[in-house]
């Protein structure tokens, strides 16, 4: 192995010389100064009881403080200094690079100064942090080549950040001592180096051998076309795919072939439910039987992975948390040398072979696998996300798609939206005031200040400003945060706990606030008083995410209307959009709309009640099978259930959704739907007994929104039908009107953007259970007067057209019709 520096004493090595020394092409290996040794000198422990943050260098306002202490530097400080270096390897390079904060240059010689700001009080510091110094030897080693230097001095300058204290740690390295540990470093990340050269051949060469797997379904190349179009250009791409054009492969494989060209080196395929998650697994596993070579990770939430009943991250309580970081890249090797398609149950099966955390060893994984299949949090969310890949706000050669993207504006509002409650404030001084009297004091300061705002709030109040609260809340974190530390073990600690992620939470929101934000006070039901910071349109911080990859693809089957999204999520109306044409045969499905019947709640009544009961039963005789009913609350559910049992003329099985359901019940309601519930279905029902007919159908009462009402897939005869009572519109609470307001006051339809558009993607997504793909068939009742107003119509998809208006009288009619009509 020979190490060479582009500037230094060495020939040059760019990828341009080294093309035409060995008149080839060169695999060049890129990774950072900080990536680098932070994986070679992982070792010890898994151990929660130290907080998270109490080390951790804080991003935001660490970067400003940089700044400051880089200009009382003097002339002789440059600073953000960007360093290379090519490590060749006998078939590839490898390419180290990174920025050191600081070069001082003076007569006595250099000194490279790495700048850490923290929480953590530094005053405890006795040395400085490894990794620190790593990256410190790194640029030092990298500038003594690059100046002809015999040595360098090391500065590691840390600043904690609430009182913007300094404290320096320096020494100097002579180059060979610097040589020789560096060597050291490469050599035990050589053999990592030479597996991604070998996979990224193979990998290469299928990706640009690989075809379509099946013949194009009607819209489905032109889908294709579109999603590489946009990663080619580096575009973001909205898609409005209707079911039953196989979204998901028409949008993997064109992603695939993208990178095959060199246009993205990792997919993230970014799912809100665990389903979606499967579907991608099994594209993926589609592909390597037509020649794909593709290592997929599929990262599952810590909780459903960890092997423990509670998750307890330290040594004393997990025997895979006590020196996971000694074995983990072991394991990680093993597994990614074996393995193409890691599952949830690869990963377990592997982390108890080798003793390591199933959790962190899955997110490990991560940084070697070519397609990630994930949760939205592990992008979005800056308390969940994949640090290793956007911590650092550094864009990446990364493709985001999106799937079912119109559940990304709700969950967007939650993550990006904080909380403090002025009884967690007070319950937190009780815990700590016997150990720490200055952090009681300090909580109690807090609580004061909240004090005053409850005084000044009746039932609820907007607020313009809470800068004084944000000061006490932060500068009592920083106390609370060196409390953690002195205290990781006692007994109401978790309680403590969950009040430091809050306060966290809600200090890190405070500072990444935007426009799109409403802050407000409010008397909660239980007599609590809350300050919340609501984020009302998250396109502003989700941005800083999808800015971090080359293109993101949104896509689902209720994308409409599609400014709406683009608002919302990219807040770029200049982005591309499609709306891909569905292969699905319109004689295959009924479409009424009810004109009779309404689920306002002036029209709640007993008689409307039974109106919606005897249309279920006669959508239901129509034809012997399982129907789907999506209610527009539980209270409306129960109300439907109570006279569908009593009526001795609905005669079918009453399947009912409770609410909460566990993951065993929600499989087991679905089982349902796989059982033999279809006697002589495919019978010419004339001749039938009515109660016969309907002894042998199914009924479900769902409610819209739930779990049910989206992200399944009863295919064929095992839904034929799914009846949607009202226009899905949320509560009316006090959030929805702030959003209202919000967009009110921005030029845009407020009751739109905060009930309607809503509303309806719950109801598409409701009926969208019934056609799934080519072979289905069904009807779709949407059981309210209002979706005949204009402003409905307006918002139907374009499948939609050849809907059929119905009342009481004619429903029962028209299905029978249709049936007949499919033989």
């Amino acid at each position: 192995m020979e190490i060479n520096s582009q500037d230094g004493r060495k020939p040059d090595t760019s990828q341009k010389a080294v093309k035409k020394e060995r008149n080839t092409d060169v695999f060049r290996h890129r990774i950072s100064v900080r990536d680098l040794v932070e994986f070679v000198m992982s070792s010890g422990d898994i151990d929660n009881r130290r907080t998270s943050g109490a080390k951790k260098e804080a991003m935001q306002e660490g970067s400003r403080l940089h700044r400051k202490i880089q200009k009382r530097m003097g002339s002789s400080y440059q600073a953000e200094v960007p360093m290379k270096h090519t490590v060749r390897m006998e078939q590839f390079d490898i390419l180290i690079e990174g920025r050191a904060d600081g070069v001082i240059t003076e007569e006595k010689g250099s000194t490279i100064d790495e700048i850490k700001c923290m929480y953590f009080d530094i005053s405890r510091l006795t040395n400085p942090v490894p990794v620190h110094l790593a990256q410190a030897m790194c640029y030092g080693y990298f500038w003594c080549l690059e100046k002809k230097l015999t040595s360098a001095g090391l500065q590691i300058t840390y600043c904690q950040i609430e009182t913007e204290e300094i404290k320096r740690f320096r020494q100097e390295r002579s180059f060979n001592e610097l040589e020789e540990w560096f060597q050291g470093l490469i050599h035990e990340y050589a053999k990592w180096a030479e597996y991604l050269y070998h996979h990224s051949i193979s990998r290469q060469k299928s990706l640009k051998d690989l075809n379509f797997p099946f013949p194009y379904r009607k819209g489905q190349k032109e889908l294709a076309v579109n999603v590489y179009r946009a990663i080619a250009r580096e575009k973001n791409l909205y898609i409005q795919a209707p079911t039953g054009i196989g979204k998901t492969l028409s949008v993997i494989f064109p992603a695939l072939k993208a990178m095959g060209e060199g246009f993205g080196e990792k997919l993230f395929y970014l799912t809100a439910k665990t389903v979606t998650c499967r579907v991608a697994e099994e594209a993926f596993d589609l592909l390597r039987k037509k020649g794909l070579s593709l290592l997929s990770i599929t990262i599952t939430a810590k909780e459903k992975l960890c092997f423990l009943e509670q998750p307890e991250c330290n040594p004393e309580a997990c025997p895979y948390a006590k020196g996971h970081y000694d074995r983990v890249n072991e394991a990680v090797f093993a597994v990614i040398s074996r393995e193409f398609a890691i599952t949830r149950d690869k990963v377990a099966a592997y982390a108890r072979e080798y003793q390591v955390c199933p959790f962190e060893f899955c997110l490990d994984i991560s940084n070697w696998a070519d397609a990630i299949i994930c949760d939205y949090n592990y992008v979005f969310d800056p308390n969940v996300c994949l640090k290793r890949y956007f911590a650092e706000g550094k864009k990446g050669e990364y493709l985001f798609l999106i799937d079912e993207a119109h559940n990304l504006v709700s969950r967007a509002r939650d993550i990006y939206s904080a909380a403090l409650v002025k009884e967690e404030i007070l319950f937190a001084k009780r815990l700590v005031k016997e150990r720490s009297p200055k952090l009681a004091r300090l909580l109690e300061s807090c609580n004061k200040s909240m004090l005053e705002l409850k005084r000044e709030c009746e039932n609820y109040k907007t607020l313009e400003d809470m800068n004084h609260l944000a000061v006490q809340i932060t500068g009592m974190f920083s106390e609370l945060e060196l409390f953690m530390e002195d205290y990781p073990e006692f007994e109401e600690r978790d309680l403590l706990l969950d009040f430091y992620f809050n306060v966290r939470d809600f200090i890190e929101v405070f500072h990444q606030m935007d426009d799109g934000y409403e802050i407000y006070s409010q008397m909660l039901e239980d007599k609590r008083f809350m300050v919340r910071l609501f984020c009302i349109n998250p396109s502003g911080r989700l941005r800083n995410y999808i800015a971090m990859g080359k293109s993101t693809i949104f896509f689902s089957a209720t994308m409409l209307p599609i400014l709406y999204y683009k608002e919302l999520l990219s807040g770029d109306p200049k982005d591309y959009a499609i709306y891909a044409e569905s292969p699905f045969s319109p004689e295959r499905r009924l479409l009424l709309v009810a004109r009779d019947v309404s689920s306002r709640y002036s029209r709640r009544t007993e008689q409307e009640y039974q109106k919606i009961a005897s249309y279920i039963r006669e959508i239901v005789k129509g034809k012997n099978g399982n129907y789907m009913v999506f209610c527009p609350s539980y209270q409306y559910l129960r109300e439907l259930k109570e006279i569908l049992k009593e009526d001795p003329l609905s005669r079918f099985r009453l399947l009912v959704q409770e609410s909460r359901m566990d993951e065993a019940e929600r499989e087991a309601f679905l089982a349902e739907f796989q059982k033999e519930n279809i006697e002589n279905s495919h019978k010419d029902l004339n001749g039938g007994k009515e109660d016969t007919e309907l002894k042998n159908s199914l009924v479900a009462l769902c409610v819209m929104g739930g779990i049910f009402g989206e992200g399944i897939d009863l295919k064929e005869e095992r839904l034929i039908g799914a009846i949607v009572i009202g226009t899905g519109l949320p509560m009316v609470c006090l959030e929805q009107e702030l959003l209202k307001q919000y967009f009110d006051r921005h030029g845009r339809q407020g009751f739109s953007y905060a009930y309607q558009y809503p509303g309806m993607n719950k109801v598409m997504q409701a009926a969208g259970r019934v056609i799934r793909t080519m072979k289905d068939e069904g009807v779709i009742a949407l059981l309210d007067q209002r979706f005949l107003n204009p402003d409905y119509l307006a918002l139907f998809p374009k499948e939609w057209c050849n809907f059929q208006e119905t009342n009481l009288n004619q429903a029962g009619r028209q299905v029978k019709e249709f049936w007949e009509s499919r033989g």
